[in-house]
């Protein structure tokens, strides 16, 4: 085996930033064109449902209001 094909099969193998995007832009199409199908908008349905259901996070208080307006310019 050659020194330069021995370096050409690292070349290929190497990842690189243009293998990575073209790769994730794949699987991002591949995503985007299942959840157009019956049972993708099924998942997409029940995950929302329970992500909605949470009353955990974030709530707009009286006492936040008021700082809002207080750093109004």
């Amino acid at each position: 085996m050659s020194t330069k094909s021995t370096t050409a099969s690292r070349e290929e193998s190497k990842p690189s930033r243009r293998k990575f995007f073209i790769g994730a832009s794949a699987a991002v199409g591949a995503v985007a064109v299942a959840s157009q199908t019956t049972i993708g908008k099924a998942v997409i349905q029940e995950i929302g449902s329970s992500v909605q259901g949470k009353d955990d996070g974030y709530q707009l208080s009286e006492h936040v209001r008021k700082y809002y307006n207080t750093t109004l310019l």
